[in-house]
């Protein structure tokens, strides 16, 4: 069995190659991914939306790893998410049109982990700094798309 540590660096080459059946099956099968400033959960199969957004969003998107803080069944990364947004960007408030921009994003991953699998995945990512830098943060409601 894979060390915990060597289970989310594999979840997260799953996502930079966007292998979405790959990060789905990493996942326990109660497990969830909860997007905490999107303030979304997904479970099951919904988990590769998650890939999903962020592939469509950014064509070059890219999780630089930093630290990894393991224990016993948790696994704790800060990272950055970096790309530049050429497509729309879905969020649970509307859908950013592409604004050519890049961002560098720092994250906070939390991981718990049973049996080689995990079983949940707390995504804080810095939404705010994302909005900054891709120039929507001064007028949020005029960004989104109307459905």
């Amino acid at each position: 069995m894979l060390a915990n540590e060597e289970i989310i660096r594999e979840l997260y080459r799953t996502a930079e190659v966007k292998d979405i059946e790959g990060f789905v099956a990493l996942f326990a099968e109660n497990g969830y991914f909860w997007d905490v400033s999107a303030d979304a959960k997904y479970y099951g199969e919904d988990i590769g939306k998650t890939v999903e957004i962020y592939a469509s969003a950014f064509h070059d998107m890219h999780r630089e790893l930093g630290n990894f803080y393991v224990t016993e069944n948790v696994v704790i990364v800060e990272l950055t998410l970096n790309g530049t947004q050429t497509g729309p960007l879905a969020l649970p408030a509307g859908t950013i049109p592409p604004t050519g921009k890049e961002m560098h994003a720092p994250c906070c991953d939390v991981f718990h982990l049973k049996d080689g699998k995990v079983t949940s995945f707390h995504c804080y990512t810095a939404a705010t700094t994302i909005l900054g830098q891709l120039g929507v943060l001064g007028n949020l409601a005029a960004s989104f798309q109307q459905s």
